[in-house]
């Protein structure tokens, strides 16, 4: 059919088209074809090199510490006060769009000024001082809501979220006198400032949710949340109580000793069997279960937690009960023994845990104890064990609570204040964690002359942060931070993945990070609603062809296969047209003359 419309066979002989056109048409078309997938395919879906992830995450951090643009119309901004039990803090973060990936969250970050400070206040004391006035409580924040309403633009204000949350110190007064105070900020506080603000913005968060707060604060800036990157180490996580599991990136633990509290708080990936009811029970307490995603339908970002806050457990509350307890066990044993030990500086009682010739006293109750310190780190460590037990009856036992399982060979660890002073301050041994080498450390400090460590004080080799209180007390803050550790949480030895450390990536990491994270985990549905009509036709091309290789190649072969047998069928009919030519050649060769025409005028 094609040989017989071809305008050029003025001849008897063959049409060349039919052989020449067709499969320079399709020869020209599998080239093209190819051509144009080979060079679309790397700018499209090869995913971009280890490297360059990595120089992208560190262009966000070093992004992260320079002044934010208010010029921006496009961010979003969000305020939180932490109004905690010595002073308050106003912390102002912002975020640009969300990318509208329903399994990403929010880019949140704290906002910086024009001079790349952060954008946080502090004022003294507590809110707990309006609990006898519940009226003062708007005042006593106003200079927070003003520094916060300066620094977001006027026009962004009814949009802006903010959030008062009040922990240790609201947490000791009576309820009454708490929703008193809350009362007057709810009611008030819209008054005079246009920020986004209800009655749900306010309240008095628990120990376990600001440890989760904090948990949750730490692995967004370690980018733990991020599942996409290929290059940590993963988990296995067990999702509910049908068997299904999912396999993500591992998130960090955190350990944090104050002054006057102990916390912890890890990642159960699996929810695992308890050997009683009691067990079960104290397990629901201390365990939560939250969906950081901002679609509760997606697993992906669904995390359970432990988290327990030792009270009396910290670095200074530790040294008050060991001290009580020194002069308790003295005072039995010179009434015993009939001996004047530390009741006077001439016969004072030898402290394991402070440095050789120390001499310090310590009061309580009326009694005095004449103390010198003779720097036995081991014997320190020794006596200190008893402690582990509580300070009473009435607080959790570091050694009797429950502790949900840790797998020691596939985890990771953060330690932060104590952890951090004990192995930096004096010892310069703060970032990775090495038992055996802390140990070393400790016992060659203790074992020093107080002389001796004063000078080296004196002579600038001790951390800018160290201060005379440290090196008192490094002996038995380092013992105790070594009991609780190893005696107290059971890590191993030779546990490699703990890390002490002040700051994430050159900056101090608040909990209330983690509360604004959590509280405005739904507003990406704002982006990802009048997008879902347009994109429901392009879902499965997006995740068929950008984000599966394999299809790719696939689709690649079928194109190529498709143009070879095209190629063959037109070969094919070539051949029949030959042959059907070279049959009609005889009997165009025969001339057929007319009756009458055989001879000429």
């Amino acid at each position: 059919r094609i040989g017989v419309s071809c305008p050029s066979w003025r001849s008897a002989g063959p049409c060349p088209c039919p052989r020449q056109r067709p499969a320079a048409l399709g020869l020209g078309l599998a080239v093209g074809l190819l051509l144009l997938l080979a060079a679309a395919a790397p700018r499209r879906w090869a995913a971009p090199p280890r490297a360059a992830r990595r120089d992208e995450r560190y262009l966000a951090r070093v992004e992260d510490l320079s002044a934010t643009d208010t010029e921006d119309s496009a961010l979003n901004y969000g305020v939180v006060i932490d109004c905690g039990s010595s002073g308050s803090r106003v912390f102002v973060y912002f975020w640009p769009p969300h990318n509208g990936n329903p399994h990403d969250l929010l880019d949140i970050k704290q906002m910086r000024d024009q001079s790349s400070r952060p954008v946080v206040k502090k004022i003294k004391p507590g809110i707990s001082v309006a609990a006898a006035a519940p009226q003062r409580a708007t005042p006593y924040l106003r200079p927070l809501l003003q520094f916060a309403a300066a620094h977001v633009p006027a026009q962004k204000h009814k949009e802006t979220p903010l959030y008062i949350l009040c922990t240790a110190g609201m947490r000791l007064l009576p309820e009454r006198q708490q929703a008193a105070i809350l009362e007057d900020l709810v009611r008030n506080v819209p008054l005079e400032f246009d920020f986004l603000f209800s009655k749900s913005h306010a309240e008095v968060i628990s120990g376990k949710q600001e440890g989760v707060y904090a948990w949750i604060g730490i692995n967004f800036v370690l980018g733990r949340f991020d599942h996409d990157d290929e290059e940590d180490a993963v988990v296995t996580v067990a999702l509910g109580d049908q068997g299904e599991s999912l396999v993500r990136k591992r998130t960090v633990g955190i350990l944090d000793m104050g002054g006057a509290s102990l916390q912890i708080a890890y990642e159960v990936p699996d929810s695992g069997a308890f050997s009683s009811p009691q067990q079960e029970e104290a397990a629901k307490s201390l365990l939560a279960e939250f969906n950081l995603g901002c679609d509760v339908q997606h697993t992906g970002h669904m995390y359970r937690v432990y988290v327990n806050t030792f009270l009396g457990f910290g670095g200074n509350f530790a040294r008050q009960r060991y001290e009580e307890l020194v002069l308790n066990q003295t005072h039995v044993y010179n009434r015993l023994h009939s001996q004047q030990t530390g009741l006077s500086p001439e016969m004072p009682f030898l402290d394991p845990c402070l440095p050789v010739g120390l001499e310090d006293t310590v009061a309580r109750g009326g009694q005095t104890l004449y103390v010198r310190g003779r720097g036995d780190w081991l014997a320190c460590a020794e006596v200190l064990q008893p402690l582990l037990d509580g300070p009473n009856s009435s607080q959790a036992s570091l050694l009797g609570a429950y502790k949900a399982p840790i797998d020691f060979s596939n985890s990771e660890f953060y330690g932060f204040s104590e952890f951090f002073y004990c192995t930096e301050d004096v010892l310069r041994l703060g970032g990775q964690y090495s038992a055996p080498t802390f140990t070393s450390a400790a016992q060659e400090y203790c074992s020093q002359r107080w002389e001796v460590l004063t000078q080296r004080f004196r002579g600038g080799l001790y951390s800018s942060h160290a201060d005379q209180h440290r090196l008192k007390y490094q002996c038995f803050k380092s013992a105790w931070m070594y009991q609780v550790l190893h005696q107290g949480f059971r890590f191993p030895l030779d546990y490699p993945s703990l890390r002490t450390a002040q700051l994430v990536y050159d900056r101090e990491v608040q909990w209330t990070l983690g509360a604004i994270l959590y509280k405005t985990r739904f507003l990406p549905l704002r982006d990802l609603r009048p997008e879902s009509v347009r994109q429901a036709h392009t879902s499965w091309l997006r995740l068929s062809f950008v984000y599966n290789h394999y299809l790719f190649f696939a689709c690649i072969l079928v194109v190529a296969l498709a143009i070879v047998l095209y190629l063959l069928r037109l070969r094919r009919i070539h051949r029949r047209q030959l042959r059907a030519a070279e049959l009609t050649l005889p009997w165009l060769d025969k001339v057929v003359v007319p009756p009458g025409q055989a001879n000429g005028p």
